[in-house]
């Protein structure tokens, strides 16, 4: 018998310690990447299951957790991986700032292909190396890689690793196994080491399909490291659990060296049991909550652009999430910054979105809305955003 999921009704996160919500009474959340939805009814299961135990010591992780992120992949994304291969963290970021320190030296260029998520150019920063910055290139609505300004990245010898956005945010991007295929021949080439974030691959377009970077080819499975998380699809970043899958046995033995170094290897009570129960009952609802998110996608990316305020919502296949280009309206009105946008926006309408400027460069311009919410919410955060856009552009 076909599951009913609930994604309809209104959740009340204030008050709860929620980052996103941490916010005025009046004004609508619609920036940070995690969803409104209450979580799979496998997960809290698992939880309340593990709750009712009432003893919280020291965790390990099983083999059982591996074995369900094996899984995960070979039915989801048609890849095998070997369970000894996946190696547990507490966030893809803290992840991702382990695995600069542990496969680079200091002050090492790593490449980034922008617009790209911001965290990317603070966890180079703060791990002591440079972003180098392999721009796409935005053309008739849509983002393409430049392989040869990539090559010349890379042909650079202060470069040792290229950091990859496997799906894009925040332009959803769903890269093509022949593009991911020509970066691994590329890195061979000039011996950079490629790290794959992909936590967003799991959120797709109903009958759209992510390729795995170490999926494109041998040479890129074997010159790279997967990172990934239920945290994304399943709207459990609070219970902190990732994992870097790298079938290289060096490269493997040197992410294992920097995770322990940098004690992001340890889990809280609650990851292991949640990981487990999303990735082996959780598929269900995860598919019904792709099908509702893309219903708001078409919905806000229909609205937006039937409106004329000078915005152009982005058609995507992955992310709960929508690129929307703003030049135009900044343009009407003589200003350069995404970031002004979004202040007069939170200011009159009380709309919180994330400015394109921080995203690097050809972010500006641009503003990024999260649809991870239920439908009557998005109905009201397009409705301020058209009327903010066309408030903002009859300024004096």
């Amino acid at each position: 018998m076909e599951q009913k999921f609930d994604f309809d009704t209104l959740i009340d996160r204030r008050g709860i310690g929620s980052l996103k919500w941490d916010c005025s009474e009046n004004e609508l959340p619609m920036w940070v990447a995690d969803m409104d939805f209450e979580v799979s009814p496998s997960i809290m299961k698992a939880l309340r299951c593990r709750m009712d135990n009432g003893t919280f010591g020291y965790s390990i992780v099983p083999d059982e957790y591996r074995i369900s992120v094996a899984n995960w992949w070979k039915r989801r994304h048609g890849i095998a991986f070997d369970p000894a291969h996946v190696v547990f963290a507490v966030g893809v970021i803290p992840a991702l700032i382990s695995c600069i320190r542990s496969l680079s030296n200091a002050g090492d260029f790593v490449v980034v292909q922008s617009p790209v998520y911001n965290n990317f150019y603070t966890s180079i920063l703060n791990a002591g190396r440079r972003a180098f910055e392999n721009k796409l290139v935005f053309d008739d609505g849509s983002y393409r890689i430049d392989f040869a300004d990539l090559e010349d990245r890379f042909a650079d010898q202060r470069t040792s690793l290229f950091v990859l956005c496997n799906p894009h945010n925040p332009g959803g991007a769903v890269w093509s196994r022949d593009d991911l295929a020509r970066i691994g021949e590329l890195a061979t080439r000039h011996h950079v080491t490629v790290i794959s974030d992909e936590i967003h691959c799991d959120v797709m377009r109903p009958g759209a399909r992510h390729t795995p970077f170490a999926a494109a080819s041998e040479t890129c499975r074997q010159v790279c490291v997967t990172l990934g998380s239920p945290s994304k699809a399943f709207n459990v970043a609070g219970l902190q659990s990732a994992y870097a899958i790298v079938d290289n046995a060096c490269i493997r033995d040197r992410v294992k060296c920097g995770f322990a170094n940098d004690e992001v290897s340890e889990p809280n009570d609650f990851a292991v049991a949640s990981t487990i129960a999303a990735y082996n009952e959780g598929e269900a609802w995860l598919d019904a909550a792709c099908v509702y998110i893309q219903g708001n996608k078409e919905y806000a990316v229909s609205a937006i652009n039937a409106a004329e305020c000078g915005a152009r919502a982005l058609d995507c296949d992955s992310t709960y999430l929508i690129w929307v280009d703003c030049r135009e309206l900044l343009a009407e009105v003589g200003c350069d910054s995404s970031a002004e946008l979004v202040r007069f926006l939170r200011s009159e309408t009380g709309l919180i979105l994330s400015p394109g400027d921080i995203y690097g460069t050809g972010g500006n311009g641009f503003v990024r809305m999260n649809l991870g919410t239920q439908h009557a919410r998005v109905k009201d955060g397009v409705a301020r955003f058209i009327e903010g856009c066309r408030a903002f552009a009859e300024q004096e």
